[in-house]
């Protein structure tokens, strides 16, 4: 039956006739953690504040920006978001909309039905929430000698692909780990997505060879642009994240990067150069429809294959 079928990626597209089309100011903020969660929430308010006082229209946080990165510190710090028991998330709608800015609200621990989530949010200029991504793909790992970590212990992977239409253009999102799958990044391209957004927390061992390396594979893959905010490095933390929030083009072309400390990315994309980039180079139009197929199972035919 075709109800039982994965659902075609074309037949979810986002309507994006009317997708923004010129320059977008982003603002991509590189924040110190610490312990204290009242602290960093008051200190991505002030970030975000001065990013939009600097002229940022789209603004983007990092991974876990409200705690420290460990299964500890997780349930500890996660909130209730659809409950209304979120300071945290309360702050990016308030200051969205006071600023008047689309906000990529990085991550944090989410609290919902018995399970814990890392879960990023995205609000529109009004301060109104426009989409909520679950990381998808949990990171568990095991690198003898250098890192072992295992999401999983603490947290529940979303099922669920996140592109949301704002006045900025049309923007997908992932999570860190996330990163690694082309398959969620082609998925949200041909959703209709202009940026992809991954806030992330990549470590000491695969930051300096993958973080950038992925970045890149995603913008060219899908011709459009990748923008990756971490948080800065502490090297006193128990989990030590590589920094280098990063900024690509839709050619593959690094638009501009940070290193490892605290700091904000401020620069105009052109996002007419993605139609001129899938100009160039038509991949779309070129894909083995008739040999392979990208698909996209939805909650309603998931319990059917």
């Amino acid at each position: 039956m075709a109800s039982s079928a994965p659902a075609s990626a074309s037949g979810s597209k986002v309507d994006n006739a009317e997708a923004f089309q010129g320059k977008v100011k982003l603002a991509v903020c590189q924040l110190s953690i610490v312990a204290e969660k009242q602290q960093n929430i008051d200190h991505a308010r002030e970030v975000i504040e001065k990013a939009a006082d600097d002229g940022a229209r789209l603004i983007v946080l990092p991974e876990m920006w409200n705690c420290p990165y460990s299964n500890d510190s997780f349930p500890t710090y996660a909130e209730d978001i659809d409950g209304g028991a979120s300071p945290s998330t309360d702050m990016l709608s308030d200051t969205a909309r006071a600023r008047k800015v689309t906000i990529i609200g990085g991550s944090i621990p989410e609290r919902s039905g018995g399970k814990l989530y890392n879960t990023c949010c995205i609000y529109g200029s009004d301060g109104k929430l426009l989409g909520k991504h679950r990381k998808m793909h949990l990171f568990d790992i095991d690198i003898p000698g250098k890192i072992t970590f295992r999401e999983s212990d603490t947290l529940s992977p979303g099922n669920t692909f996140t592109v949301v239409k704002t006045d900025v253009g049309c923007i997908g999102v992932g999570i860190c780990y996330d990163i690694r799958f082309p398959e969620l990044a082609m998925l949200s391209a041909a959703k209709g997505a202009q940026i992809l957004c991954y806030p992330g927390a990549f470590n000491m061992t695969t930051g300096p060879l993958h973080w950038e390396l992925l970045a890149k594979a995603r913008a060219v893959d899908n011709q459009l642009f990748v923008v990756t905010c971490s948080p800065a490095r502490d090297d006193g933390a128990g989990y030590i994240a590589w920094g280098h929030s990063t900024v690509i083009g839709p050619f593959g072309k690094v638009e501009a990067a940070l290193e490892e400390k605290e700091g904000v990315l401020l620069l105009d994309i052109d996002l007419s150069e993605i139609e001129t980039r899938r100009t160039n180079m038509p991949l779309e139009h070129q894909r083995r429809h008739d040999v392979y197929q990208l698909v996209e199972i939805t909650d309603r035919n998931r319990s059917a294959l």
